[in-house]
């Protein structure tokens, strides 16, 4: 049979790079889900929920595909730090972030909207940044200005001069998609990522 057509439930540019690493074909869907947080919702519960349910946003309009879903939060102490929007909250975000822990949740889904079956996983992955100045953090983002990113920076960019140093099993999770628990997902699907044209036996 046939491999199902792959569907990434995203329109994020950095989540396309990244699922092109797999050498697979497929296309993009805009899901247009509210992304605020439930009342008392942790921010494994809350990057779970909205992976599936921009996953299952798009089922309708393709029904025969795989789809993919993920989403993404930051935290420090608890406390949520969402994609800041503008300079002066991504000012806020790194001043709190200097010299401190920042944990990553990244929320992945594969829905399979013929079957039913839906495969999650969240990716922790922990940023350990440097103490920053004022003037560093203000330099940074003029040069980036990750406003539209999780924690107000871009790790594949100058955001790794932030950083004393990473802790993770999938660096991809912190550029917003993983990778090694995709290419799992992907297999339970009867998708090998390492033979020609994404099939196995």
């Amino acid at each position: 049979m046939p491999r199902k057509p792959l569907i990434l439930a995203s329109t994020s540019a950095f989540r396309r790079e990244l699922l092109a690493r797999l050498g697979l074909p497929f296309g993009t869907a805009s899901p247009n889900v509210d992304e605020q947080a439930l009342a008392g919702e942790s921010a494994d519960q809350l990057v779970l929920r909205l992976a599936e349910t921009k996953a299952k946003a798009v089922a309708a309009q393709h029904p025969d595909a795989l789809i993919i879903g993920s989403d993404q939060v930051a935290s420090i102490d608890g406390s949520l730090l969402g994609k800041p929007g503008n300079r002066a909250r991504a000012i806020q975000q790194l001043e709190c972030a200097s010299g401190r822990t920042a944990l990553f949740h990244t929320g992945l889904c594969l829905l399979d909207p013929g079957s039913g079956r839906t495969q999650t996983h969240c990716e922790p992955f922990k940023v350990h940044f440097r103490t920053l100045t004022r003037s560093q953090i203000e330099a940074y983002l003029d040069r980036e200005q990750p406003f539209g990113c999780a924690g107000s920076f871009k790790s594949e960019g100058l955001g790794i001069a932030l950083f004393e140093r990473l802790e993770g099993s999938d660096p991809n999770a912190l550029i917003g998609l993983p990778l090694i628990r995709l290419i799992d997902m992907l297999a339970h699907e009867g998708v090998d990522v390492l033979r020609s044209g994404g099939t196995s036996d």
